[in-house]
């Protein structure tokens, strides 16, 4: 084998990333076929039913996706908490069958070199950010999907942090009196009942 074959060897095997599907990332470095390449941008914590889904749909709009992951450092800048740090974050998103590749987001400026840098023909967002990025249109197709009705992160931690602000007590207190089955006092704590539900609504 002369040299310039085998720098050509290393070069092409030092880009396949350590993916399921090292066939596709042989065929984008070497440019036989012209694959449409869809990216997508968010902090997919607490990993739902509604992720999957746009994922999935995202996936549908090309042959190749891309998902931008907020790290942490920029969800604070966005003034969000993620419950589930970025490596476990990215290492979810890796296992998805959609996903073709996971990149970091560490800015909002970020969208504008990815679409040029990753060579990208349709970036795709949830309809909660209608409008905001039709500013990339000049670079490639831009479409909001409708996101999953009922289901989303942010209702979930809202659930969680009720649930957590429930005081132990108040609920002992509760089941002390049920267990006595005392009618006089079962009001009581049919009271503390409904009180600790309005908590959680």
């Amino acid at each position: 084998m002369n040299k310039r074959k085998k720098n050509k060897k290393q070069k092409k095997k030092a880009i396949l990333e350590p993916r399921k599907n090292v066939f596709l990332n042989l065929i984008l470095y070497e440019g036989e076929i012209n694959l449409k390449k869809v990216i997508t941008y968010g902090t997919f914590d607490l990993f739902h039913v509604g992720h999957v889904n746009i994922l999935k749909r995202a996936k549908e709009k090309g042959d190749y996706l891309i998902v931008g992951l907020s790290t942490d450092e920029f969800n604070k800048i966005k003034g969000k908490h993620s419950i589930i740090p970025y490596k476990q974050r990215k290492e979810i998103l890796e296992a998805i069958k959609y996903v073709d590749e996971v990149i970091p987001e560490n800015s909002w400026e970020q969208k504008k070199e990815d679409i040029k840098k990753y060579k990208i023909d349709i970036l795709v967002m949830g309809n909660d950010w209608e409008g905001k990025f039709d500013f990339l249109k000049e670079l490639c197709e831009v479409e909001y999907l409708e996101r999953t009705p009922d289901v989303s992160s942010t209702e979930i931690k809202r659930v969680l942090n009720k649930i957590s602000q429930i005081s132990f007590e108040d609920l002992k207190r509760a089941l002390d009196i049920l267990s006595k089955i005392d009618y006089k006092e079962l009001g009581e704590a049919m009271n503390i009942l409904k009180d600790i539900r309005n908590n959680l609504l």
